[in-house]
């Protein structure tokens, strides 16, 4: 293929602007790899692609003598774009965050292959593609039944404290289900604590339990930490 700057240039701003679109959804939903990020991954895999594309400008040999595979560039750069994406990806209570860019991140470099090897159309269609999962798909997944998760602890004096039965049926009666319980007792052993994981599908049951709890005179104190999206 004849080395042409302006050939060049439309394979990479072709790369910078699949990026930029992608990108800026991501920050507009306030994601730490937004639009620069984005841009930057997507427009250096167009470049890595094109030391591939135009291999004969720079390794001027007989092809007879050697012979390169275009794809273990590809392969290369989807395994390096692995360690970036692992970068976004933190646990935060009982939830994991950052599945979703990691994986834009992911779709952008891909895309940015598809841009250096020329293929407009293919990288176009990937670029409007990944925007309908970024924006599209989240209203359909927003109307999805899903569950919160929220660490609960209540405490009672010792010797009055709830019993194990009663606790959960006030909890299911409220639309709980509990798991991972656990007991302690804190305070100079004056005070039995209860520890849990609790779920719902409704986020006001939260607030149906907490003023129900507020009310009990046996409940010395709680908390109910919901550990967010």
């Amino acid at each position: 293929m004849q080395l042409s700057l302006t050939l060049v240039a439309q394979h990479m701003l072709a790369a910078l602007a699949a990026g930029a679109v992608i990108g800026t959804e991501r920050s507009i939903h306030g994601r730490a790899a937004g639009f620069r990020t984005h841009t930057l991954v997507c427009m250096s895999s167009s470049v890595l692609m094109l030391v591939t594309l135009f291999e004969s400008h720079w390794l001027p040999v007989a092809s007879e003598a050697i012979r390169m595979d275009p794809t273990r560039m590809a392969q290369g750069i989807m395994t390096g774009i692995g360690f970036l994406g692992a970068g976004v990806i933190f646990k935060e209570g009982l939830t994991v965050r950052g599945l979703t860019t990691a994986a834009s991140i992911w779709t952008t470099a891909a895309i940015g292959i598809l841009m250096g090897a020329g293929l407009y159309a293919a990288g176009a269609l990937a670029t409007l593609l990944t925007l309908g999962v970024l924006s599209i798909f989240r209203q359909v997944e927003m109307r999805f039944p899903t569950q919160l998760f929220a660490r609960h602890v209540v405490r009672f004096e010792r010797g009055t404290a709830m019993s194990e039965a009663n606790l959960r049926s006030l909890l299911s009666k409220h639309g709980f289900k509990v798991s991972d319980l656990s007991y302690a007792l804190v305070d100079a052993d004056q005070v039995f604590e209860y520890r849990m994981a609790i779920r719902t599908y409704r986020s006001e049951n939260l607030a149906r339990l907490a003023e129900t709890l507020g009310r009990l005179p046996a409940v010395r104190g709680f908390t109910i930490r919901p550990s967010g999206d």
